[in-house]
């Protein structure tokens, strides 16, 4: 059996602490129970002696410290929703799954949340002070959870919500890598063209001691260019890259530049899409979950990962709060189409609206799905056309030369 260290309260209230054996920690805790005594902490005891023991803290922290990334919270939402479900206390659950975790990160996360509920506070204030890890519209779906004492079906619907964002920023990835890796390979051939191929045609044609077309001298002129200045044009290229990155860090940057992504062609219908597909699903969560709708609007305001549809969020909720009809609201956000806002308004009409926003999400999601099956038909063809100018003009440059040459020792 092994040994566990063990924090708990007896009867008292107090404090009381040590060590005993068992074979997990369920068993460890149903032994203190049994004397009186409700455990807040249950870790494995190594003693002084440890595998990392005489090694840096930042080495540690080096091999040990993962971040905590999205599937950590949708395994965490789904664990917690079995657990309660099946009528374990929050503290047990919470006890179980810090063990079970292999993050330090996440574990000490979840001891954190353990402390604060055993010292009075909420699960959504203990969560509210982790906001890299829970956003507003978790804590807030949280928080409504304990009002309604709902708190097992709020995590199984905060896991279906987790679930519905991670496909749909896999569909985003998936839809721009393919044309990111065509354009990255045409800018590679490029560049080798020029600074290996076209120097050494240059030499040939200096052999002929003849007038060269325009369109190899063109050729010639802007090889020679990134050949003698290649290391100014790739300082000129990060120089712009990070310039860009701090212009977008900055408010109206982010804004500008989001807006602006909605307007990209091909790519930009698919982002606005699945943009609003996130948008109208947080949305209908948080009406079914039974939050009052203008703080539903504000907390998915802020889940919103674009600034432009942030502000026409908020500016729906702000309309909402001076009485509006949800329906105005979304006619002057200006971005739905006519099908959206028509379910919009028989939402409204029959009370329905967590069941229509649903629909929405439901057919947006489908519009990207084919979005995404459709992308390389839509871009092949521009890429043909690209790929053909491009292949036409490298021809043109280098053969030109060649033939005028060829008729040249005809006429003789």
């Amino acid at each position: 059996m092994a040994v566990y260290a063990y924090k708990g309260r007896n009867k008292q209230g107090d404090l009381v602490e040590g060590t005993l054996e068992g074979n997990d920690s369920g068993a460890i805790a149903d032994q203190l129970m049994n004397t009186g005594v409700t455990p807040t902490d249950i870790t494995p005891f190594r003693g002084v002696t440890g595998g990392t023991m005489g090694k840096p803290d930042w080495l540690k922290r080096l091999f040990t410290d993962k971040p905590v990334t999205p599937m950590d919270l949708l395994l965490f939402s789904r664990q917690m929703y079995t657990l309660l479900k099946a009528g374990v206390p929050i503290m047990r659950a919470l006890a179980g799954l810090q063990e079970s975790t292999q993050k330090p990160v996440f574990a000490a996360m979840i001891q954190d949340l353990r402390e604060s509920l055993d010292s009075g506070r909420e699960l959504s204030a203990a969560m509210r002070r982790h906001p890299k890890i829970f956003s507003p519209f978790y804590v807030s779906m949280v928080q409504v959870g304990e009002m309604t004492g709902m708190l097992d079906e709020t995590f199984i619907r905060l896991y279906d919500h987790l679930e519905f964002e991670r496909d749909m920023r896999e569909r985003i990835k998936t839809a721009m890598r393919y044309p990111g890796f065509v354009v990255l390979a045409m800018a590679i051939a490029i560049v080798i063209v020029n600074l290996f191929v076209i120097p050494a045609f240059a030499k040939v044609f200096a052999g002929f001691h003849t007038e060269l077309p325009l369109m190899t001298k063109m050729l010639i002129g802007f090889s020679g260019f990134m050949v003698n200045y290649w290391l100014l044009m790739l300082a000129m290229l990060i120089g712009a890259v990070m310039g860009f990155r701090s212009y977008i860090n900055t408010t109206e940057g982010r804004f500008k530049w989001d807006r602006y992504k909605f307007q990209l062609p091909i790519a930009g219908k698919i982002i606005l899409k699945s943009t609003l597909a996130r948008f109208a699903r947080s949305l209908a969560l948080s009406f079914k979950s039974g939050m009052p709708i203008l703080q539903g609007m504000s907390v998915v305001s802020m889940v919103v990962d674009n600034e432009f549809m942030r502000s026409r969020v908020e500016q729906m909720r702000d309309g909402v709060e001076r009485g509006e009809s949800i329906l105005r609201t979304a006619v002057a956000a200006n971005v739905f189409n006519p099908v959206v806002l028509q379910m919009i308004a028989i939402g409204e009409e029959t009370g329905d609206m967590d069941g229509l926003m649903f629909e929405i999400a439901d057919m947006y999601q489908r519009e990207v799905e084919y979005e995404v099956k459709t992308l390389s038909s839509q871009i092949e063809p521009i890429l043909i056309v690209f790929l053909g100018v491009l292949v036409l003009i490298l021809a043109l440059g280098v053969f030109l030369p060649m033939w005028d040459l060829g008729k040249a020792a005809m006429n003789r």
